[in-house]
């Protein structure tokens, strides 16, 4: 008689080297995940208040609306011209709070990468950014409209924030990831600590800060949108809001809803160009 066998997986590494994990472990957890998952979603539709809830009418309202909003997008409350110029107030607070925060976040990685700096000044750098990074984006810009008031300050030191944060975990792990051998040489040379990061780190990491920073880009512009009627900043996201929570008026919302559309397209593709450009092998993969 044949005896059952618990189902292995076969993972073979990129040093050649292959390594076999039991996924009897790894199903249950995924099993039991998704069970609570659809137990949750199924208990959140019994708490639901359905009180003059007429399922058929809303059906088709929502649908009537949407049909207005995408397939008959228009302006009405503003021309293009100021359209144009809605969307590069947005893409001018995603560029300055990206910007600003990848020069200060270059700066904290060096000091949170464990091969350059002591243990305890990397110790402590890590848990401020931790921290940072664990408040959610939104949140620190309600924290700056208050204390700031509202307008773009506010929405850019959000944005800042937890750019910084974000950005000082991912470039001190590609910092980490320099060759050993080379740092070991320069150090052995009489180079100093700032040699040894321009002529080690910098030439080894900067096709991934660049990686990096851009999609960081990517997503202060998708918080821009959201943070333009939240903390007053204007922009793209502030006409979003006045259009569909003063004016009501469906068909600006599908036009303004275009618009962030196609400027994200633009950035998707951009970043596509830069990961073929800087990383080629990885795109053949």
């Amino acid at each position: 008689m044949e005896t059952a066998m618990k189902p292995t997986y076969i993972k073979r590494k990129k040093n050649g080297r292959i390594s076999i994990k039991a996924g009897s472990k790894s199903e249950r957890v995924i099993r039991w995940t998704l069970v609570l998952f659809v137990v949750l979603t199924i208990a959140a539709f019994m708490f639901f208040d359905y009180t003059g809830l007429e399922l058929w009418s809303a059906i088709i309202e929502t649908g009537q609306n949407l049909k207005v909003m995408f397939f008959q997008p228009a302006l009405n409350h503003f021309t293009w011209a100021e359209a144009l110029y809605q969307v590069g107030v947005t893409l001018g607070l995603a560029v300055l709070a990206t910007v600003i925060g990848s020069v200060i976040a270059f700066f904290l990685a060096l000091m949170a990468a464990t091969n350059l700096t002591k243990e305890w000044i990397t110790k402590i750098v890590r848990v401020i950014v931790a921290f940072i990074r664990a408040v959610p984006t939104v949140l620190w810009v309600l924290i700056f409209a208050i204390a700031a008031g509202l307008g773009s300050e506010a929405a850019v030191l959000g944005m800042l924030f937890h750019s910084i944060a974000y950005l000082v975990k991912a470039f001190s792990e590609a910092f980490e990831e320099v060759d050993k051998g080379i740092l070991e040489a320069l150090k052995a040379t009489g180079s100093s600590w700032w040699h040894v990061v321009t002529h080690g780190i910098l030439p080894s990491t900067f096709t991934y800060l660049l990686s990096w920073t851009f999609l960081r880009f990517e997503i202060n512009f998708s918080v821009a949108v959201a943070m333009g009627a939240a903390a007053g900043a204007g922009g793209i996201g502030f006409e979003l809001f006045m259009a569909s929570g003063f004016y009501f008026d469906l068909r600006e919302v599908g036009f303004i809803t275009y618009a962030i559309l196609l400027i994200a397209i633009i950035l998707e593709v951009v970043s596509t160009r830069l990961k073929n450009r800087y990383f080629p092998s990885n795109v053949r993969n």
